[in-house]
């Protein structure tokens, strides 16, 4: 069953207010899927944007993501050849838009992973690891704007089943909206496992959430101290909210950042 959600066009002022916030700060197009699940909680967004509005707002929070992204160890994966991609039936005029929505997606999921984290062990009372200072950035530019996002229910049962595959791999019930967003390109979400090789085996997925999260940790501890969380989790939501930001930062966001970062790669132009 789908995670209860509430999608950006169905937002109303002040939660459409926050959206547009949380894409300005980020320079990402879309609002990923644990906000638009959080929103479906009375009170909770508003209190986890001030939570961490600053340190997405200063550059720190830009500056982590960087260093994430270059310290994670991959598999070998290289470009993929055009031959590669008109075999599996793919226009090579959509390989830049592809490119660019699996780049959305790793901004996105860098930024949550951090911020999350960060979150979740400051409201945990963690033990701050020593960590350098994150250094600060300049906000990149703004992403393109992807395509409109299907909803699983919505897609014919062949491309559904192609979607579920790919989540399945990951071991949870969450679909990540990735592998949901590249529902425009069937032949893609068809090909990927036999692309991506080891890079979407489940244990190698399970190895490289692992090593998210243990490098989510440290960044997230440097910007700790920027956090500004206004007291405890509004209207009774405390555990469902503080669940969902475990699940997230713990395991369904770190499963999916070595994953967009290797696409990175095979996307990227021979």
């Amino acid at each position: 069953m789908p995670l209860a959600e509430l999608r950006e066009a169905e937002a109303p002022p002040e939660i459409g207010a926050i959206y547009a916030g949380l894409r300005a700060a980020s320079g990402v197009p879309l609002v990923n899927l644990i906000h638009r699940h959080l929103a479906t909680m009375d009170g909770v967004l508003p209190w986890l944007w001030s939570a961490i509005r600053p340190p997405l707002e200063d550059g720190s929070l830009a500056g982590a993501r960087e260093r994430l992204a270059a310290s994670l160890a991959l598999p070998p994966l290289a470009p993929l050849p055009a031959t590669a991609w008109a075999k599996a039936g793919l226009d090579a005029a959509d390989r830049p838009a592809i490119a660019a929505l699996v780049e959305t997606y790793n901004r996105g999921n860098l930024t949550n992973l951090i911020l999350l984290t960060a979150l979740r062990r400051a409201l945990e009372d963690a033990p701050a690891a020593p960590a350098p200072p994150s250094p600060r950035l300049p906000q990149p530019a703004m992403l393109p704007p992807p395509p409109p996002l299907p909803r699983l229910e919505d897609l014919p049962p062949a491309i559904a089943a192609l979607v579920r595959g790919l989540a399945a791999r990951h071991g949870g019930a969450v679909v990540p909206s990735l592998y949901l967003h590249l529902a425009h390109w069937p032949p893609l979400l068809a090909a990927l496992p036999g692309w991506a090789g080891a890079l979407l085996d489940p244990p190698a997925i399970a190895a490289g959430r692992e090593a998210a999260v243990h490098l989510a940790a440290a960044e997230a501890d440097a910007l700790r101290p920027a956090l500004a969380i206004p007291g405890p989790v509004p209207n009774g939501h405390g555990p469902a909210a503080l669940a969902a930001i475990a699940r997230f930062s713990r395991e369904v966001i770190p499963g999916m950042v070595p994953v967009g970062l290797g696409l990175r790669r095979l996307l990227a132009t021979p």
